[in-house]
């Protein structure tokens, strides 16, 4: 369990928050344009990378509100909050590390970065 500092009521368990993905999802201009592999993109891809990720929360055991956040979900390390409607903020160093040094995309085991010879 983490600490979010909610922008509206301040510092507050995780327990109190719902995340609700990742941010900054355009919504398509005419869905009912879109073929059925256009739409399941939009409504299920995400990039759910390990480490830096801008995400929208809730608080919704408190006042409710919706807020972004840039998160490390590699070590849970909130490196920014910011309001809705914001643009992401440009945080260095993008690669931050992982606690045991594990690759940003895949599960760390070495059959993942196999190739034959």
């Amino acid at each position: 369990m983490f600490l979010i500092n909610c922008p509206y009521c301040g510092e507050r368990e995780q327990a109190e928050f719902s995340c609700g993905g990742e941010a900054h999802i355009v919504r398509p201009k005419n869905p009912p344009e879109l073929t059925d592999d256009q739409w399941s993109e939009y409504l299920f891809m995400r990039k759910n990378i390990k480490g830096i990720q801008f995400e929208r929360w809730n608080h919704s055991n408190g006042c409710r509100r919706w807020f972004n956040v840039a998160r490390n979900t590699a070590t849970d390390e909130i490196l920014k909050i910011y309001n809705m409607g914001e643009k992401p903020p440009n945080i260095s160093g993008d690669a931050l590390d992982t606690p045991s040094g594990e690759p940003e995309i895949g599960s760390g085991n070495i059959s993942t970065t196999y190739t034959k010879k």
